[in-house]
């Protein structure tokens, strides 16, 4: 009988880690079927899209409100799925105020759910891990800390690895790379990356442009790059071309290639930030939410840090330009201080270097498919 498998991821960076996820799943078992809610990354392996994922993902508490109507529909739809095609398991991929709701009502049907890349209840909201322990048959994580955590609160749990490792490859070598775009690989180059969502992108791309003026002013020869994320509005990116004191070239679907050709980048706190490090380059963090959100945000978080490559070191190896502290001037400095100052770039990099090392080795969607496979095979031959 065929692996069938219900998957549900709903942003960016989910999706990506969905896609690479399926593609192992059907190369351990060509027969498996995956469905459920995705982007064009599981599409483009080979998964089917019940729902896509896009326009339900934002950031922050107050901006999820809009969101909740389309969302509960869409868990009706996967539930109803789930309830005829009787899949093998539900496989979450982060994103919890989704799938948690979903995760409850599919446990119900008695199909068991492996949660993949947990939501990061060390940072905030740790009472979170009494709902995974309740809706949860096992968890895979990417982080290795992570492990102890879930062990400790009686959580089935594997450490798998991350899987940016294996899916973090530039399409071109840096010289190549920017010459096709019209840069000269000898002149610094910035990295500005303002977010995959439409409100990040909104509330943090005007900010990294007028930056880009004033690095300019400083830097004459420095030239930017800003990471568009696909499927975003054009108006989104507006300020890049009214708004901006420095000539700005802006590139879609080729992030990593924009990073591995950037001597430093602007980014917003994220996944982005990990992705950043694989390419040893050094950053700048930023973010900006809306004031109700920051204001509730911060009775909610346990960390001094929020950018995740400071998370993994253990120290602030990077600075973080968080809400008011995230201005032009600011990010300007910094980024100059990391483009002028070799000593503080060099230091930068050793800590990306230990953060590399405790991301875990290649083969991360691999361990997770396999632990997939076992697991609902398992669920499978117990209920049978």
């Amino acid at each position: 009988m065929s692996l069938r498998i219900l998957l549900s991821c709903g942003e960016p960076s989910g999706d990506l880690y969905a896609g690479a996820l399926t593609r192992e799943l059907k190369a351990c078992d060509p027969s498996a079927e995956v469905s459920g809610l995705g982007g064009p990354s599981l599409a483009a392996a080979g998964g089917v899209l019940l729902e896509d994922y896009r326009g339900l993902a934002v950031t922050g508490l107050t901006e999820a409100l809009a969101k909740v109507p389309r969302s509960y529909a869409t868990i009706r739809r996967l539930t109803d799925a789930a309830r005829r095609a009787r899949p093998h398991a539900l496989v979450a991929v982060d994103f919890p105020d989704f799938n948690f709701p979903l995760a409850r009502r599919v446990k119900r049907l008695g199909i068991p759910v492996i949660y993949y890349i947990s939501p990061q209840i060390w940072a905030w909201r740790a009472g979170r891990i009494a709902t995974i322990r309740e809706i949860a048959d096992r968890v895979l994580v990417i982080f290795p800390f992570e492990e102890t955590i879930y062990r400790e609160a009686g959580v089935p749990v594997e450490f798998v690895g991350h899987p940016l490792i294996d899916l973090a490859a530039p399409s071109a070598p840096r010289g190549e790379f920017l010459r096709a775009r019209g840069l000269a690989p000898e002149a610094p180059t910035v990295a500005l990356l303002p977010g995959s969502r439409p409100n990040e992108v909104a509330r943090i791309l005007p900010t990294l442009v007028a930056a880009a003026g004033l690095i300019r002013q400083r830097v004459p020869a420095a030239q930017f790059l800003i990471a568009r994320a696909a499927g975003l509005e054009d108006r989104l990116y507006e300020a890049a071309r009214s708004g901006a004191d420095a000539p700005v070239t802006m590139v879609e679907g080729e992030t990593d290639a924009i990073l591995a050709s950037a001597d430093v980048a602007l980014t917003a706190s994220g996944t982005a930030t990990v992705q950043t490090a694989l390419h040893d380059t050094p950053m700048v963090i930023v973010y900006r939410l809306s004031p109700l959100t920051y204001r509730i945000g911060r009775r909610l978080v346990r960390l001094e840090s929020v950018g995740m490559v400071n998370l993994i070191a253990g120290e602030k190896i990077v600075p973080e330009l968080i809400q008011d502290a995230f201005t032009p001037e600011a990010v300007a400095r910094e980024a100059i201080a990391l483009i002028t100052d070799a000593g503080r770039a060099a230091t930068v990099r050793e800590g990306l270097a230990r953060v590399r090392a405790r991301l875990g080795g290649p083969g991360a969607s691999r361990r997770a498919a396999r632990a997939i496979i076992e697991a609902a095979t398992c669920a499978s031959s117990s209920r049978s």
